[in-house]
């Protein structure tokens, strides 16, 4: 019997099925954040601090909102902003969570939002890394995660809360 006119119809269907597979390996997994994040980093504590912050540029294609965090080194994590009312700097958590327009960088920073990683179950030291899960929501109200391990940075502090002119 020959084979060899079955040959290009092999070859192809070989062919056929590898561009599927790299095509499933390239589609992100279910529940798989569509968020770019960049320049993502933690705040090293200093002895007797029980919270720290930690900072990134978000970018969400189709828009999305930052709705949650969480890590093991700390017992909260939730996103906060920083503004000033009056003569004072102060900082609350954002309900509802952080709007990510699409196509748009959003800067998680010092002074600004930022995500709070309050009671502390370990000293966070420079140049070690955090396990940190960020939770996001689409406008459909789809969950998604993103698992990330974020550098601990010496870094600017923020303005002091309470502060106020003389």
């Amino acid at each position: 019997m020959n084979y060899k006119p079955f040959l290009p119809r092999r070859l192809a269907a070989v062919l056929l099925l590898a561009g599927a597979a790299s095509a499933l390996a390239q589609a992100p997994a279910p529940g798989a954040a569509a968020v770019d994040v960049r320049d993502a980093w933690v705040r090293a504590s200093v002895p007797g601090q029980s919270g720290t912050g930690a900072f990134m540029k978000l970018n969400a294609p189709a828009g999305a909102r930052l709705v949650g965090a969480s890590t093991p080194v700390a017992g909260v994590a939730e996103v906060h902003e920083m503004k000033m009312e009056g003569d004072t700097m102060r900082m609350r958590a954002v309900e509802g969570g952080l709007a990510l327009p699409a196509r748009q960088t959003v800067e998680l920073k010092p002074g600004g939002y930022h995500l709070m990683l309050m009671d502390l179950k370990q000293p966070l030291a420079k140049d070690s890394t955090v396990p940190l899960t960020l939770r996001f929501e689409d406008a459909k109200g789809q969950k998604s995660t993103l698992d990330l391990k974020v550098p601990v940075l010496a870094g600017p502090v923020a303005p002091a809360s309470g502060a106020h002119k003389h």
